[in-house]
Order: structure tokens, then sequence, then C-alpha cells
């Protein structure tokens, strides 16, 4: 009988040896004469244990982890094929505490199928979402989102529901769907994660997306600095072409949809929806002035819908359950689940995906077990570059838009960034500063020139000079940024900066800005 040992071939994985361990294993079994089948998958997301590698027994997977090269030979004499006891046994998958507390929704399949196995997707509940929509009307589809609650997993948290409504009811002659696959903020990886572990949840979801709204045509932006989810990526595209789920009269509709890979050059502000359209459309990466709105004209002058790769494979599990089950989970506006992303100085690392609701301290402590070095958490950072920095006094935050927006801070991407207390929070706010003048497009001035003053500013304040007066500067130029930019990368840079003086002023000397 042959022996399934599922190993994962996710960029994280990989960058920890999970070839090298796949290598050893098929050496050493074949040595033995034992047969085995080696399935690559995508990661459970427990990136502190990876390679973590799973081994199919009667009574369900069993977990070893974090594998090297040199365990292969105490694994196989200690019977793990069959499940046997091991120092780094797990035990069964599901019962790991950090995945057994999770619902995962739209990371069903995430490490547990091979992700360019059309078989696969559809043995666990895959293309049912889009066989649903076959037969339904585009605006029966655009109301089964907007009751779900889905909101933007890409930031802003705008009523997916609603863009899509607004895409349909625009006029033109032709639309389009554009994923936002350009993961830039940093401790986020939710979107390789899909691309590398389950990519065809993003194409059934854009292929939903593009019969609600009436367009033929979609686009996936990602980044250069994602070889691996790339190469999958075009992978699966081919394979849904194969299947159907792709091209002329898709999954058996009357509708042709079709989707076209592009990768971007790296630059974080094509991560703003109307710049990724002018570097789709051949040009600069510069923010366009709204209105108008993407969804009446955007890519090539057309109506264009812009989501997130996890807006987009959310849509799926709507569709094949309906809205009522998805907007179950959550609280207030905030429905559905969302996949956080653990990072930093934190024990456990990786994707926990779970209702909203949840609070910062639970995600940090609980379920994060801590810093890494053992040391105190004295920040974390929520949302990328651009997000807050929450002090423990705020631990008790539930895990909510509106709770963060209150706190002037902000979901963003779902990425937590944790520090502990050798961290210095000056330089924390500068680098924000520093980071905005790097990336910024430079078409508008409080972006361009007052990242750049800010830098100055900040450096005089950490080196004692009128204190003061260059803290009441900073926060007047904190202003500008925040009301004047045209994006959010100007808009939102003074949430990091704020929050940092405002929560830890102790490391900008007197502070007139007192914590709150």
């Amino acid at each position: 009988m042959t022996t399934r040992v599922f190993i994962p071939r996710d960029s994280g994985a990989l960058a920890v040896g999970a070839d090298d361990v796949a290598t050893a294993l098929t050496a050493a079994v074949r040595k033995r004469n034992i047969p085995i089948e080696i399935v690559r998958t995508g990661s459970r997301g427990l990136y502190w244990l990876e390679p973590m590698v799973e081994v199919a027994t009667s009574n369900g997977r069993v977990a070893y982890g974090p594998v090297g090269t040199r365990d292969v030979e105490s694994l196989l004499e200690g019977g793990f094929l069959a499940g046997g006891p091991h120092k780094l046994r797990l035990g069964h998958v599901e019962e790991i505490p950090f995945l057994k507390r999770q619902t995962r929704l739209t990371f069903a399949r995430c490490g547990i199928v091979d992700p360019l196995s059309a078989a696969d997707y559809r043995a666990h509940g895959g293309i049912r979402g889009l066989e649903r929509v076959a037969a339904m009307k585009p605006r029966e589809i655009v109301e089964e989102v907007v009751r779900s609650g889905l909101r933007g997993r890409g930031g802003a948290g705008f009523p997916t529901g609603i863009k899509w409504k607004t895409a349909l009811d625009a006029d033109g002659a032709r639309k389009y769907i554009v994923c936002n696959a350009d993961e830039g903020d940093s401790g986020t990886f939710a979107d390789r994660m899909i691309m590398e572990g389950d990519p065809f949840v993003l194409i059934e979801g854009m292929a939903i997306a593009g019969i609600a709204v009436g367009a033929t045509k979609g686009f996936i932006y990602a980044r250069s600095e994602y070889p691996h989810a790339n190469e999958t990526m075009a992978a699966a595209l081919a394979v849904a072409r194969q299947e159907g789920w792709l091209g002329k009269a898709i999954a058996g509709s009357p509708y042709d949809f079709d989707i076209e890979l592009r990768i971007g050059a790296g630059a974080y502000v094509c991560g703003e929806e109307t710049a990724l359209i002018e570097s789709l459309e051949g040009k600069r990466g510069m923010v366009r002035a709204k209105p108008p709105l993407p969804a009446h004209h955007g890519l090539f002058g057309q109506p264009t819908v812009v989501n997130n790769v996890i807006s987009l494979a959310s849509v799926p599990v709507i569709l094949s359950e309906g809205a009522d089950h998805y907007k179950d989970f959550g609280m207030g506006r905030s429905r559905g689940t969302m996949p956080i992303q653990l990072a930093g100085n934190v024990k456990h690392s990786g994707l926990f995906e779970t209702a909203f609701g949840i609070t910062l301290g639970e995600l940090v402590d609980d379920v994060g077990g801590g810093t890494a070095s053992g040391r105190p958490v004295r920040a974390v950072q929520v949302g990328g570059p651009l997000g807050a920095y929450f002090p423990r006094s705020l631990f008790d935050t539930p895990f909510d838009y509106e709770a963060f927006t209150a706190l002037d801070g902000l979901i963003g991407h779902g990425g937590i960034v944790v520090f502990d207390d050798t961290v210095d929070m000056a330089r924390q706010a500068r680098f924000a500063m520093e980071f905005c003048a790097v990336e910024s497009c430079g078409k508008c001035t409080p972006c361009r020139i007052g990242s750049t003053r800010g830098v100055e500013v900040i450096d005089r304040i950490r080196n004692g000079v009128e204190r003061e007066a260059n803290l009441a500067l900073v926060e007047d130029l904190c202003n500008t940024m925040k009301f004047g930019s045209l994006c959010a990368l100007g808009g939102f840079t003074p949430f990091p900066v704020m929050s940092a003086i405002r929560h830890f002023p102790e490391d900008f000397g007197a502070c007139r800005v007192a914590a709150e």
C-alpha cells in the first residue's frame, strides 16, 4: 500500500528547506523499497513549524515539524509513515491548537490539496459557487454578495457588493475584473498563500465577479517578488481553461470570461487601485485623482472592479454556502472571517483565519504566544507600514474595522507585526516617513515633500533639537498629509507616526502630544 506524504511547496516552507526534505525522504524510502506518494501542497500557515510534513493514516493526517533533512532517517525508524512517535510529532493536524481554534472559510483548502489538481479542488468543495451562479442572473449574484456583508480585504474595507453593483450599473463597451495581488505590506503573506496553495479559489472568485458585473476579461496584477506564486498561478490558469472554468461558456454557463496574469515591477504605490490601473495600461504607476471611480472609468476607460486577492477568494464560499452562512460570522459591520497574519518578534508566526471580534491581545498573547525573544511585548503595528502602533493598554480592542478606525488605526490587509521592549518608537516613526518618501509616486505635494520633511523633523527631535517645536511641526505636517494627499500612501503615513508619538512619548523626549 502506498502511503501519501504531504510536504508544502509554499515559499515560506521552501525558504527553510522543504525541497531538501522532500529530496531526502524520496532517497531514503527508495533505499528501503517503501512505496510512498509525495504530494506538494501549500502551507497550513504554521510558519514556526515549517517544514511541516504530514502523513495520511487510517485515522487522518498526522503532522511532524519542523522537519530537517537530518530528521528523515529517525522519522522513518520511528514509524512516522504510520503516524508513529517521534520528538517532532505534532499529532493530528486538526487538533493542533493554532489550527483547531480557527474558522477557515477562505483558507479551507490551503495545505490540504495539491494546488494544481482540479480533481482535488472539486473534491474539497471547489467550483460549486461558479456552478451555482451559472443559473443565476447577474443582479442576483451581486445582491448575494451585498447581503453577505463582505468588505474589501485589501485595506479600505469598502463593501464588495456595492462596488460590484456600481460596475454592473455602469455603461461601457467592455468591463474588467482586476485582482490586486500586489501584496506589499510588511508582515503580510495571505495573498501569496492563496496563490501558491489554492489558486483555483481566486480564479473561481474572479469568474463569479465577471459574470456578476458583465465582464469578459480579468487581470491578476502580481508582484515580481513572488516568483513561486506567479508560476503556480500561471499553471493554474492553464488547468482552469482545460477544465472549462475559463474561456467560452465557463462552467456550462452562457458567459465567457478569461484571465491574464500580469507581473508588476515592485512599486508599493501600485497597490493603490488607480496606480495599478495605470501600470496595467503600460504607463508609469501614478495615482489618479478620484472621481471618476474605477467602477465607472477604470482600465482602458471602461468600468472596472478592482478587488484584493482575499476579497475575491472569499466569494466562492459565499455563493456555494449562501450569504446568510457567511454573515453569521463576525461582529457589527465586519462580517465573515479575516486571515490575520502574525509576524515580527512573535513566537507563533503564521496565518490565523478567524471571525471578526477576537481581541488584539488574544491574537498576540494567546494565538501568537508572545514574543519569540521572550521579552515583554511593547507595541504591535496593525495594517502594514501605514498602520498605527498599538500599546498593550489597547490590547482589549476587538479586531473590527470600526473599532480600529475609532482609535486612528486600520486593519488594512490583516498584518500584525510584534515588537518587544527593545524597540525604539522614534526610529519606527522615522521609518514610516522614510518609507513614504521612497515609495511615493510623486504626483501630490503633501506626500512627495511632506514625507521628506517629516524625516528631517523627526531626526531633529531624535537629536534633541527644539523637541517641543518640532513635535508640533510633525503634528501639523501629519494633518496636511492626512487630508491633502491623493491616496492612502501619504494619507495613512500619519497613522504610524502619530500613534508612536501619542502612545510612546518617552521615546521622543518631552512631548506636547500626551499619551491618551
